[in-house]
């Protein structure tokens, strides 16, 4: 299982990262995330500078695909030979979109008629590509999943463990990262916002995780 975050120059370190945090708490060799990127080095939008662990064109082999956010993303949504790298299968692929990431999903022709969530920023260019903008966290329809604000992206991560492994092992990596205190508030809170977009999926996941304990 090959979980790839696409990532790009001027990225949200949240939306990326949280996202690869909650992914990664699932042990198993044949789970892997990366950080995929259009270039061997990407520096984010608070200049952090990360290295790619692999590039656009992986994650055409990916079985999910994250679409992260950052502050270039209009920019790149609007260069063909950049957006042209990215080749997403919604008939095989799980996929998801952060925040501008939407924008993104949308410019491919992703989304369709389908609604999506998105930032407050990005909002009014995901409208203007012609897709409904919802004024909640997270919707799902199918394989395609969006997600708005940076720490929804706990939810999308939530969601992808939910559709590979199961309900129960995105209950226990959301409730890992969770606040102390506040730990079964939170994976409550994150399992309303994922649940309704589960029920439709017949699917069963075809592995279970190997949980292995560590620090934070």
């Amino acid at each position: 299982m090959h979980i790839a975050i696409l990532t790009f120059q001027g990225f949200n370190e949240l939306d990326s990262l949280i996202a690869c945090g909650v992914l990664n708490r699932i042990k198993r060799p044949d789970w892997r995330v990366t950080i995929s990127c259009p270039e061997p080095e990407v520096t984010s939008m608070n200049g952090v500078t990360i290295r790619a662990q692999s590039t656009l064109e992986d994650a055409a082999s990916a079985d999910a695909v994250i679409v992260g956010s950052g502050v270039l993303t209009r920019q790149i949504a609007s260069y063909p030979e950049l957006m042209g790298r990215i080749k997403l299968q919604p008939d095989r692929q799980l996929i998801a979109s952060q925040c501008s990431g939407t924008l993104i999903l949308a410019k491919l022709g992703l989304l369709g008629d389908v609604p999506a969530c998105t930032d407050l920023t990005t909002k009014p260019w995901v409208q203007e590509a012609g897709v409904e903008v919802l004024n909640q966290p997270f919707f799902a329809r199918g394989n395609v999943a969006t997600a708005g604000g940076c720490f929804a992206s706990a939810y999308l991560a939530g969601w992808i463990i939910a559709r590979s492994v199961g309900l129960e092992a995105a209950a226990e990596a959301l409730h890992y990262v969770a606040p102390v205190g506040e730990k079964e508030a939170f994976v409550a809170n994150a399992l309303k916002n994922i649940e309704p977009y589960l029920a439709a999926v017949t699917s069963e996941p075809s592995f279970k995780p190997i949980w292995v304990s560590g620090t934070a």
